[in-house]
């Protein structure tokens, strides 16, 4: 299948897992994984409709943004050193990963000299995995309290990549939680915080997780096909 042919696929798939938890499609964004893929291949799937792009890494994706440009908002959903801020806030309009106050406030930083205030997200290690980066459940919202008062980030809400299943119903309690969570940070009301982004969902599972609340979901092997291994 075409990348189009891909893209319309997993729209489908998307809007009907939808309309099964009573959602409106409309409320959720395709973040098309572009990590590793070429420019030629990224502006296809632009061509079929994406309009948001994913970025696991700084370096390889700042290739990609001089030379595609503006045409899809850029996000951000890899780890993020602190070293790479500055180029990072320059070139992307969304920050998922954001996973220590220390990254939050360099970020902060940055963002103020560069005169914008940068939409982001807190990942949340529901896990606990010792592989993967975020913040543990149990600090989100002495985290949020904090970044809230920083005038150059803007919190939208939370992120999360659980444990890797081939079952995604193994996945929905933790999309389940991170739900919950978002609501318990809702009724907070903590200021300069909102929750009504939750990126949750890959290629293996966005259905399951669009049933849990996602509203971004970030997909890449499903329409660039599989990753070659390195």
């Amino acid at each position: 299948m075409t990348i189009a042919e891909n893209v319309a696929r997993v729209r489908q798939r998307m809007e009907a897992a939808a309309r099964r938890a009573g959602r409106d499609p409309r409320k959720i964004r395709l973040v098309a994984v572009s990590k590793t893929v070429d420019p030629d291949r990224i502006r296809e799937a632009i061509e079929a409709g994406v309009d948001s792009l994913g970025e696991n890494y700084v370096q390889e994706a700042q290739k990609k943004i001089e030379e595609l440009g503006p045409k899809a908002a850029w996000h951000f959903i890899g780890h993020l050193q602190t070293n790479k801020v500055k180029v990072a806030v320059r070139l992307f309009d969304w920050v998922h990963s954001v996973d220590s106050l220390r990254l939050a406030e360099e970020l902060n930083r940055v963002a103020g000299q560069q005169k914008k205030v940068l939409p982001v997200l807190l990942q949340i290690n529901l896990g606990q995995e010792k592989t993967k980066f975020g913040a543990l459940q149990d600090d989100t919202f002495r985290l949020l309290e904090q970044m809230g008062s920083l005038p150059g980030i803007s919190v939208k809400g939370l992120m999360t990549m659980p444990p890797f299943f081939d079952d995604p119903e193994e996945s929905r309690p933790y999309f389940r939680a991170l739900r919950e969570l978002a609501g318990a940070v809702s009724r907070r009301k903590i200021a300069g915080v909102s929750m009504e982004e939750l990126s949750m969902g890959m290629s293996n599972d966005f259905e399951t997780a669009i049933e849990e609340g996602a509203t971004l979901v970030r997909v890449g092997t499903a329409i660039f096909g599989a990753r070659p291994h390195k």
